[in-house]
C-alpha cells in the first residue's frame, strides 16, 4: 500500500516531540549558499524576507545575521517557540554593529502556514523553504507565495541531502530506513526538482556542500529528530546500538564523525 504524499501526513504537528533533537542536532546551511540565495538583491539590510515552515529557525537566523528583516512563518507551535528562543539567543550574542536590540527585532514570528502565511500582498522581497517545501501543497503554496512577493522578487528552495556516496551518510541512511515508522524517510522522497506552480515556472539549480560535525549522542540526536524515526521501543534501541557502532567504527580522534551534504538550491526570480 502506498503512502500518502508527505504534505498529508500531519505536517503542523508531527515534529511537535523532536524539537529538542532538532534544535540539538540539525545541520545548518553553508555560507555560498546564502551568499546564492541572496545574490542579484538589494542590499541586504534593505530586505524583507519570509522563511516558510521556519522550523526552529535556522534559515530564518542565517538570514537575519546577514541584516534582512525575517518573517518566521511556523504553524508548530513547539517548533515556533523553540526557534523563537534560540534564534534571539544567536542573535544577541553575536558580534555586529547593530544594537542587539535591532537584531533580536529583525524577526517576527508567525502562527501560519505556507498555504496561508497572513502576509501582507507584494510584502516580501524573498521567500525561503528550507528543507520545508516537500510538506505543502504545491499549487496553493505556490499561489499564496505570488500573492506576498514583491516583483522583482525571489523564491528559494532549499535542502540538506546526505551524500550517500560516504560511508557515514549511507551507513546512517541505512539505519534509519530501517527504522522507519514509515517504510520510507523523506530523505529519499525529496525531489531532484521540486514541483512548483504559477507564478513560478523555470527554476534555476545550483549546488553546494557542506560538512556536519556531530559527536555520538549528536549523531543519535539528529536520527531522533526525524518525523519518520520511532523514539522507543525495539526499532529505536536497535538504530541507537546501531548508531553507536557506526560512531565507533568512523569517529576521529576528537571522538567526531563528519557527515557530508549536499545542499540543493532552487530558485526563480519574478
Amino acid at each position: 500500500m502506498s503512502l500518502p504524499p508527505l504534505h498529508e501526513r500531519q505536517t503542523t504537528t508531527r515534529f511537535s516531540d523532536r524539537v529538542a533533537d532538532y534544535v540539538r542536532s540539525r545541520p545548518s546551511y553553508p555560507p555560498d549558499a546564502i551568499d546564492a540565495i541572496l545574490d542579484g538583491l538589494a542590499d541586504p539590510a534593505s530586505l524583507v524576507a519570509a522563511d516558510i515552515g521556519a522550523g526552529t529557525g535556522i534559515m530564518t537566523h542565517l538570514l537575519a545575521e546577514r541584516g534582512v528583516r525575517v518573517h518566521a512563518v511556523e504553524p508548530n507551535a513547539d517548533m515556533r517557540d523553540a526557534g523563537k528562543k534560540w534564534v534571539g539567543e544567536q542573535l544577541v550574542s553575536e558580534g555586529s554593529d547593530r544594537p542587539s536590540a535591532a537584531r533580536e527585532s529583525s524577526v517576527t514570528w508567525h502562527d501560519a502556514t505556507a498555504e496561508a502565511t497572513g502576509l501582507a500582498d507584494a510584502s516580501v522581497d524573498l521567500i525561503v523553504c528550507a528543507q520545508s517545501y516537500h510538506w505543502f501543497k504545491p499549487d496553493v503554496a505556490c499561489a499564496e507565495f505570488g500573492r506576498i512577493l514583491k516583483r522583482p522578487g525571489k523564491l528559494a528552495l532549499v535542502w540538506n541531502d546526505g551524500d550517500e556516496s560516504t560511508p557515514v551518510a549511507r551507513r546512517y541512511y541505512d539505519l534509519v530506513r530501517k527504522a522507519s515508522t514509515e517504510g520510507t524517510t523523506a530523505h529519499q522522497e525529496t525531489a531532484r526538482a521540486p514541483a512548483v506552480a504559477p507564478p513560478f515556472t523555470d527554476l534555476c539549480e545550483a549546488h553546494h556542500r557542506h560538512v556536519h560535525e556531530l559527536d555520538l549522542d549528536g549523531l543519535i540526536s539528529r536520527a531522533m529528530s526525524a518525523s519518520y524515526v520511532p523514539k522507543q521501543g525495539p526499532a529505536a534501541e536497535r538504530l541507537i546500538k546501531g548508531l553507536g557502532q557506526m560512531h565507533g567504527e568512523h569517529a576521529d580522534a576528537r571522538g567526531i564523525v563528519e557527515f557530508l551534504y549536499d545542499v540543493w538550491l532552487w530558485t526563480c526570480d519574478l
